[in-house]
């Protein structure tokens, strides 16, 4: 299984930012699928769900409305779009098949 994030950033307050997550090793369009985030000093917090055929989506309450999850079953590939950035936001974005996570994207919030 390989799990590898990109797309994070620097972005001011109210910006937006796209991460992506290219998998391999494993059946990804049979799979279900999560984004997570380990703010400094904090555990790892779920952020987002998405089963295998990206119909069914879930979000934590701090997250609801500003971001959206989806996958492209053809390329592998899970996204993460989050929109209305806050400083609270900011944390190492991972994407994760079950307890299985990538190295990880890190996501900076800050004016």
């Amino acid at each position: 299984v390989q799990l590898v994030e990109f797309g994070g950033g620097l972005v001011q307050p109210g910006g937006s930012l796209r991460l992506s997550c290219v998998a391999s090793g494993f059946p990804f369009r049979y799979s279900h699928m999560n984004w997570v985030r380990q703010a400094p000093g904090k555990g790892l917090e779920w952020v987002a769900g998405i089963g295998a055929v990206g119909v069914s989506v879930d979000y934590t309450d701090s997250v609801k409305g500003r971001f959206t999850i989806s996958r492209d079953n053809a390329k592998s590939t899970l996204y993460l779009q989050m929109n209305s950035l806050q400083v609270e936001d900011t944390a190492v974005y991972y994407c994760a098949l079950g307890a299985i996570r990538g190295r990880g994207t890190q996501v900076t919030v800050s004016s």
